[in-house]
């Protein structure tokens, strides 16, 4: 059982739509190539990723890439441009605070997918670096894989259980596949969110940091 009162040894974080403001950020790239992009469209472009994450693996700027010449009929060019500076895409404003005050409590790693690249974007972007930064491309497959997860874990030397906490906004790539494992989840609500009963709910990073701030820590 998660016991949501025993603080963490170990957060990690999706990051695109958790961490980055990917609907936002998608929107804004696309506009540049005079393509809207609505609720439905960016809906059908994380669809049409999520089918290929499936396959054997490819990198995560060639899934996105091709999503946005398959949905949106973007120029093969343009997309690719895209792709690979996704993660140059806006944080959301609590994410720069909220993450540096939760690196105080303990180590918070990025579990994304998404390429190395896109981590030292992101990350530039913030103005710090994370405890670690563990992609796709590193682990070779895509959420909800559990494998992700163990991947994560022998890199980390965690093994599987509720001092170990998994923050997001996506019940369905990350929340589900965490609290099978074992893992304390936080739901993270966002604009594009999917949302899972947790042990914890909380409006966004710095609600976290300021509730996580009065619990005791865990050692691993």
């Amino acid at each position: 059982m998660n016991d949501p009162l025993r603080g963490p040894a170990l957060l990690t974080f999706d990051i695109f739509g958790t961490v980055i403001d990917w609907s936002e950020g998608l929107a804004a790239a696309a506009r540049r190539e005079k393509i809207e992009v609505g609720p439905e469209e960016f809906q059908a472009v994380i669809d049409h990723q999520a089918r290929a994450e499936q396959s054997s693996y490819r990198s995560y700027a060639w899934i996105l890439a091709e999503s946005l010449t398959a949905v949106l009929g973007m120029k093969r060019a343009a997309a690719r441009a895209i792709a690979v500076d996704a993660g140059s895409w806006p944080l959301f404003a609590d994410s720069r605070d909220g993450l540096r005050r939760l690196m105080r409590i303990a180590p918070c790693v990025a579990m994304t997918n998404s390429d190395l690249r896109h981590g030292k974007l992101a990350q530039d972007q913030l103005g710090f670096r994370l405890s670690g930064w563990i992609s796709a491309e590193e682990v070779r497959c895509y959420k909800p894989n559990p494998a992700f997860w163990s991947g994560v874990g022998a890199r980390r030397g965690m093994t599987f259980g509720s001092s170990w906490w998994h923050v997001s906004a996506y019940g369905d790539y990350d929340l589900d596949a965490a609290a099978r494992l074992g893992l304390t989840t936080v739901f993270v609500e966002r604009p594009h969110s999917v949302y899972r009963p947790c042990p914890w709910r909380v409006r966004d990073l710095r609600d976290l940091a300021e509730r996580l701030e009065r619990l005791p820590t865990s050692e691993p």
